[in-house]
């Protein structure tokens, strides 16, 4: 009788306790023309990548039209309300470097979406030297199925 009072008030006590992801609150946020996000009056890098610069696109059927590049556009796509940010370091630019995360197709159950894998998995980034390792794969996985900036010749970026 004592173990399943004492797993009882175990399980109690850790679902009692705040989870990071609900004691952490969701902030709107902005997409800027070079990729960064706007929260509040911070500007915030995804960490771990790069956006590379494009040709200019632009979304038509949005009143006023939205132009940027492929990349910004399928971000900015992607935040649709709140971002939930853990920050990384403080870049010379005055910027954050940041894991962002916006609620996930599994929105119901909590799931967060890493915005920088996304674009990783669209081919619509590149992994920084020293980004997590499932950057790198998911990088390379897009390259070899040509999504993205890997595809699409009139987007392609020239490394120099």
């Amino acid at each position: 009788m004592r173990r399943p009072l004492a797993a009882l008030s175990v399980l109690l006590a850790v679902l009692a306790e705040p989870s990071p992801a609900r004691a952490q609150a969701g902030e709107l946020a902005f997409v800027q023309a070079d990729g960064t996000l706007k929260l509040g009056n911070r500007r915030i890098r995804l960490y771990g990548i790069h956006i590379p610069p494009t040709g200019r696109f632009c979304r038509t059927y949005l009143r006023p039209p939205r132009c940027a590049s492929r990349a910004v556009l399928e971000l900015d796509r992607m935040i649709h309300g709140f971002v939930w940010c853990d920050p990384v370091r403080r870049n010379r630019d005055g910027t954050l470097s940041a894991v962002c995360r916006v609620r996930g197709k599994e929105s119901r159950l909590g799931a967060r979406a890493d915005l920088a894998a996304e674009l990783l998995r669209h081919g619509w980034a590149v992994a920084l030297p020293g980004a997590p390792f499932e950057y790198v794969t998911l990088e390379r996985i897009a390259r070899a199925h040509n999504r993205g900036v890997w595809g699409f010749q009139a987007d392609s970026i020239t490394f120099r």
